[in-house]
């Protein structure tokens, strides 16, 4: 009789994830499962989709190679959910037990909590130690505060961690050092070259499956621009430490049209699969430091994106969630325009960063937050409808990370819980930050007229909108500026954004 039934989830892609510990290879299963609930609950990226399977496939074989026994169910085998393989799973190997490393996602850990009645086995779900602050920690930090400022949980992430720490002082003498990474882009930039996509017969195998499968989802699926093992998450981890980390905090702010990469480290998605490990990640950038390889601004900024920015969004996810997903304070509720998923638009910034999406599943944080994000909040975008889109089109996104950064930072929908206020900007920052207003068919100088940005009228509509609870807020000064327009200029600003907001056309796809 088999002891344990182990199921692995196809983000946990972890040789040292709590579900093994203490497994006994000769008597226990380890069950993954591609199936069809998992593969469109949203509408993911092509090469999203290929990444994950042929993820999951590799670190099967693994397995396998360390000696366990892997019973692996392709999509193709038509399992309509991880119930029905787990119970088909159950019917095959008689487990004892059932053991689990607790999912990322609220809906999965709900579900999760009926399987032991359902399945008839005992259902053991086990902490993800993978990560540096567990839910229960995060919530004590939490609790009695008024406001759940980042910058103050990060410090304790730092002196727990030790990084960047001089006995109990910030390495530099300060915590943060943002403010040295607001560069903008330089046409002269010698950038490092393209990441390269996995290339094997799984691989290819899993492409061609998803191309067959999915036709209709988000993106183009080639060129693959994925590593999909272990090793070749390393290998793009150490090319960025090389190549990039030194340059990466002063241009991480920057855009520059056909250059999608710039400086990242695009480890994100080797991260939240499982591939790579946080905190051996973050060592390696400090010792980067320590060697005199990379300054300090460069790799302050990058720890804190993971132990600051990634620990804290999961933090707040679980202690929010399920009413976190439905919050919408300012009330928007205008459909997403189709262009989010054409790229087909006069405007350059958007039809950049959009179209870059569709290629290779990703943008940087300041594309998204900035462009696709700060357009949809003026716009008054259902910062639902926002949250589903991000969580389909990039590479990176789980409902953990992807929905406190997407309607808390971005929208604004939680009313201020992560962020103190919302990112509105106008055409001055696209303009300053990056080149994409360079050849573009709207002038970023010009307030109204058919030359006129949309942003900029867009972006004071939205002061408008919302004015009396920018009032008395950070927002405040900037309303105090909208009241000191004349009348005429308010009147020529607010029909201005109407008729943009008129023109625009929902996805019919």
């Amino acid at each position: 009789m088999t002891r344990r039934l182990v199921l692995i989830l196809g983000d946990q892609l972890t040789p040292g994830i709590s579900s093994l510990m203490g497994g006994d290879r000769a008597r226990d299963v380890i069950l993954m499962a591609e199936v069809a609930a998992e593969a469109a609950y949203a509408d993911h990226h092509k090469q999203k989709l290929a990444l994950v399977f042929a993820a999951m496939r590799h670190f099967a074989q693994e397995l396998r190679q360390a000696g366990w026994q892997v019973d692996y169910r392709k999509l193709t085998d038509g399992l309509p959910d991880l119930h029905t393989a787990l119970a088909d799973a159950i019917a095959a190997h008689d487990p004892e037990t059932v053991v689990i490393t607790e999912p990322g996602e609220w809906r999965l850990w709900d579900a999760m909590q009926e399987w032991e009645a359902r399945l008839h086995r005992p259902v053991l779900i086990r902490d993800d130690t993978r990560f540096l602050c567990s839910r229960d920690a995060f919530a004590n930090w939490a609790a009695g505060r008024k406001t759940l400022v980042m910058e103050h949980f990060y410090r304790v992430m730092r002196r727990q961690t030790g990084l960047l720490m001089q006995d109990d002082q910030p390495a530099g003498g300060v915590w943060n050092l943002d403010a040295e990474n607001r560069n903008p882009p330089r046409d002269s930039l010698f950038l490092p070259a393209p990441p390269k996509g996995a290339d094997d017969p799984l691989t290819a195998e899993v492409l061609d499956m998803v191309e067959a499968q999915f036709p209709d989802h988000f993106g183009r699926l080639r060129p693959f621009h994925w590593q999909v093992t272990r090793a070749g998450a390393e290998a793009a981890r150490d090319a960025f430490l090389r190549d990039a980390l030194p340059d990466f905090g002063r241009y991480q702010d920057a855009m520059l049209a056909d250059r999608p990469f710039m400086y990242h480290s695009l480890l994100s998605p080797y991260l939240n699969l499982g591939l790579l490990d946080p905190l051996d990640l973050c060592h390696r950038a400090e010792a980067e430091w320590q060697a005199g390889r990379a300054p300090l601004n460069a790799v302050e900024g990058f720890i804190r994106q993971i132990i600051g920015w990634r620990e804290y969004v999961r933090g707040v996810y679980w202690l929010k969630m399920p009413d976190y997903a439905e919050m919408n304070v300012l009330g928007a509720d205008r459909p997403l325009p189709g262009f989010y998923w054409t790229g087909q638009t006069r405007m350059r910034c958007l039809s950049q960063v959009i179209g870059q999406t569709l290629d290779t599943a990703y943008a940087h944080h300041i594309q998204r937050l900035m462009i696709t994000g700060t357009y949809a909040l003026l716009i008054g975008a259902d910062p639902v409808a926002v949250h589903r889109w991000y969580l389909g089109v990039y590479a990176d996104a789980y409902e953990w990370v992807e929905l406190p950064n997407t309607l808390g930072m971005s929208q604004y929908a939680d009313g201020g819980l992560l962020g103190t206020k919302p990112y509105a900007a106008s055409a001055n920052y696209i303009d300053k930050m990056s080149d994409y207003c360079g050849g573009c068919a709207f002038d970023p100088k010009q307030r109204t007229g058919p030359d006129a940005c949309p942003w900029n009228a867009l972006y004071w509509d939205f002061i408008a909108r919302h004015e009396d609870r920018w009032a008395n807020h950070r927002m405040k000064v900037i309303v105090q500026g909208w009241r000191r327009k004349p009348e005429g200029e308010q009147k020529a600003l607010r029909e201005a954004a109407a008729a943009h907001l008129a023109a625009l056309q929902p996805y019919d796809g």
